[in-house]
């Protein structure tokens, strides 16, 4: 199947989700069994991805129709420029992001598309930088919808677009969103060598670097320690975590990246989820003491901080904290857990259980979808 033994400790371990329809489908064929031995067609899909926006329909046909006849002008660069701010603006700002975004996307990725046809020169560079903003907001939107094929035909537009833009900025973007496509389908090699590839690439132009690509620096050494926690190498996690941690010093104290929400105050925040990956569920929560999710701009950032906080309570199967953090997540953005795979997994494990706070964990299973 070409996945390590690694991956597979990790499955068994509870590190990685258990693997979605079509990985079971490689696995059933590898041990030459029935897929219904390994587990039910739909569990997978039920549990590890959220449902398909109502928006989803929208988006898809944006992404499948490209701009054929250039009949038209496009809408100017910087009119397309001011929209994507207002698009990550909102997806910051709102609970219900996916649902601001995913009302947004169709009209910004066609209008992008036909800005890299009817550009040339340094436009047409240009054009392809904000396509790749634009499918990297897409894939936000993507992310644990069932709609696997529409996400990675996403990464790897973005990738080409950001290439095409031949700006540093873009490809370090474009890199980060498709490492974390790469890890979270337990292709831990993959993620890890296009985030130290890129990472050498824009390494020339950080001594002189926009705060915008010094952030991103920072992010894919992130990525990178993540990658490596999710793996188990702690040693090799810490080491990247440590360098972004100097990135992140470099930084204006107010400064907070909007593709990855890389600043000072997320510092934190990572290193719970790098002890959370490596499963050390006492040092996670030391360090979340040590945070506070009020400070995180981002309502959907702040809400995923607080599913990692549950996390490392659910490690150490305290069942209060686990609900009561999960609740307050739910609380900061609804639509963030609802789609977020390791919160689905707790909550349904939660309501499978027994003990006292199986009805509060049944009222949050119903709030995510998962109960009726």
């Amino acid at each position: 199947m070409g996945r390590s033994a690694e991956w597979v400790k990790a499955v068994e371990t509870g590190r990685l989700l258990p693997p979605r329809l079509h990985m079971l489908s490689q696995v059933a064929k590898a041990l030459r069994v029935d897929l219904a031995a390994l587990a039910t067609p739909d569990e997978p899909v039920a549990v590890s991805v959220g449902p398909g926006h109502a928006h989803l329909p929208a988006v898809r046909e944006a992404l499948n129709r490209w701009p054929v006849a250039l009949d038209a002008e496009p809408p100017p660069l910087d009119h397309i420029r001011a929209r994507l701010d207002s698009a990550w603006r909102a997806r910051h700002a709102a609970p219900d992001h996916r649902t601001v975004v995913g009302a947004l996307l169709p009209g910004l990725i066609r209008d992008a598309q036909h800005a890299t046809r009817a550009t040339r020169g340094d436009q047409r560079r240009q054009a392809q930088a904000s396509l790749a903003d634009a499918l990297g907001l897409t894939q936000m939107f993507l992310a644990y919808q069932p709609a696997g094929d529409l996400l990675w035909r996403t990464v790897d537009r973005a990738m080409l677009a950001a290439q095409e833009a031949d700006d540093p900025l873009a490809l370090a973007g474009a890199t980060w969103f498709a490492a974390a496509a790469h890890r979270d389908t337990g292709d831990w090699d993959t993620a890890m060598a296009i985030t130290l590839d890129t990472l050498a690439a824009v390494k020339p132009a950080l001594p002189d670097a926009s705060d915008d690509l010094l952030a991103m620096s920072g992010a894919l050494q992130v990525e990178a320690a993540l990658t490596a926690a999710r793996s188990g190498e702690a040693g090799r996690a810490w080491h990247h975590l440590d360098i972004a941690a100097r990135v992140a010093k470099r930084l204006p104290d107010t400064f907070y990246q909007r593709w990855s929400s890389f600043s000072k105050v997320m510092m934190a925040p990572h290193a719970v989820t790098v002890e959370v990956e490596l499963r050390k569920a006492g040092q996670a929560l030391r360090h979340a003491d040590r945070s506070d999710p009020n400070a995180i701009p981002s309502r959907p950032r702040r809400a995923r901080h607080l599913i990692e906080v549950a996390r490392g309570h659910h490690l150490r199967n305290d069942t209060a904290a686990t609900v009561g953090t999960l609740d307050l997540a739910y609380e900061t953005a609804p639509e963030t857990i609802r789609y977020n795979g390791h919160a689905r997994s707790i909550v349904l494990e939660m309501i499978e259980g027994s003990g006292p706070h199986r009805r509060r964990a049944h009222d949050l299973a119903v709030k995510v979808g998962l109960a009726h």
